[in-house]
């Protein structure tokens, strides 16, 4: 890995504009501390200063009062500050204004969120989804690339503004491209159908991990799975949907899948670009959903998750169990506490995917959810049907076998789901 070279990063300023007219707003500075996390996520940002912005509401073609435009400037002045990432929606107009006033480059919460996607995204699927985003995203505002940001590392780097000229050939060309970028995810999501119908057919019960970003849910798999799947401590270290198949200490084998880190305002389309990517959460028999217990804030973020399951179209009967992870992270007072609290409910477990602490009887419990009751059944399956009947032994689900003249008569003790699989083939 080559070493970080400070000298080339982009010196950011980060702003939590806090509209106080706004009831159901979050705490300022933990909203602060979230955005810097997310500007901290972009490895060629240096992040400098940040501020969060007490407004009574927001003013129209500023955002931010004339006093407070004038007293940021010369902050920024003085830090050699290149980029504002304001941690809210800022509109094209307000973007415009700011940047002239301020000779810096402005990228809202949204615009960053793109740039880390754009940064994370492996799979072609995933690639396809943060273009398509990002052009939708561009295509409101009318921008041609930064290319400062995009020369360091390939982002999507749509910070700048066009000549007037520009704006009908900017539309046409990303209304063309977005065209194209639509066909070909059609064919990969194609692809991906293929995989999961192939999937169905492995008896193997499918067990989502989810949870608001930086909630450990990649050291929880890595440790469940010894994948050596990327794990950091910063946002969205995890986009692509990881799959691994991993034996319970039951001996039960179930397929464990790690999704993208859920977080608050995520705006309307990149969950909606998104919605694929965590189409194993849709199709889970079982969610893991994994809180980080230590953080200040971890109700308001496990409601969030739940928003965002609900927006998702998530079964309501799909079983979800609670992990409050990080628990070696507590004070020993808050240790006990919260461990008392898990050990009195049913679908709540503490545990530390760092020292190991509490997994085994969340895995015991895992083990019991998925154990399907069985029922006994009678069937008669042709001669010429030995497809059926291999994949039954494949199961592991024939009891007795005989013979007739319209085929073999079997007896098989199995699940609602082998069932169902045996009907559809």
């Amino acid at each position: 890995m080559e070493a970080h070279d400070e000298s080339a990063a982009t010196r950011a300023w980060v702003l939590h504009p806090d509209i106080t007219s706004n009831r159901n707003r979050r705490d300022g500075h933990a909203a602060l501390e979230e955005a810097v996390s997310l500007a901290l996520a972009l490895p060629d940002l240096e992040v400098v200063g940040a501020d969060v912005v007490p407004l009574p509401k927001t003013r129209a073609g500023y955002l931010i009062g004339s006093g407070k435009i004038t007293e940021l400037g010369a902050k920024f002045k003085a830090n050699d500050v290149e980029l504002v990432l304001i941690d809210g929606p800022v509109t094209p107009v307000q973007q415009r204004n700011l940047e002239k006033e301020w000779g810096v480059k402005i990228l809202d919460r949204t615009g960053l969120i793109l740039e880390i996607f754009s940064d994370r995204a492996r799979t072609r699927e995933g690639v396809l989804q943060v273009e398509m985003a990002a052009l939708s995203y561009q295509r409101t505002r009318l921008v041609r690339a930064w290319t400062h940001l995009e020369r360091q590392r390939g982002g999507l780097g749509f910070v700048g503004g066009p000549g007037e000229t520009q704006i009908e050939a900017d539309r046409r060309a990303i209304d063309e491209a977005l065209t194209r970028l639509r066909r070909q995810l059609a064919k990969v999501v194609k692809t991906r159908e293929l995989h999961r119908s192939a999937r169905k057919k492995v008896p193997y019960p499918i067990v989502a991990l989810v949870g608001y970003t930086n909630a450990g849910k990649s050291t929880l798999f890595n440790r469940l799975t010894g994948a050596n799947v990327m794990v950091k401590d910063m946002l969205f270290a995890t986009l692509d949907p990881t799959m691994r198949s991993v034996e319970l200490p039951s001996g039960k084998d179930i397929i464990l899948s790690d999704t993208v880190g859920f977080i608050s305002d995520l705006p309307t389309q990149l969950v909606a670009a998104f919605r694929a990517t965590l189409e194993e959460v849709l199709e889970a028999d079982l969610i893991l959903h994994v809180r980080d217990i230590s953080h200040e804030e971890s109700d308001e973020q496990a409601q969030d998750v739940l928003t965002i399951m609900s927006d998702l179209g998530v079964d309501k009967d799909t079983p979800v169990i609670e992990v409050w992870n990080k628990i070696d992270k507590l004070s020993p007072d808050a240790h006990a506490g919260f461990t008392a609290q898990a050990e009195r409910r049913d679908d709540v477990f503490a545990v530390s995917a760092i020292t190991g602490e509490g997994l085994e009887v969340l895995l015991d419990t895992v083990s019991e959810s998925l154990t399907d009751p069985r029922s006994e059944r009678t069937l008669t399956i042709p001669y010429a049907d030995g497809r059926k009947r291999a994949w039954l032994f494949e199961q592991g689900v024939i009891t007795e076998e005989d013979q007739s003249e319209d085929g073999f008569v079997v007896t098989v003790y199995w699940t609602a789901r082998q069932e169902k699989n045996f009907r559809d083939m």
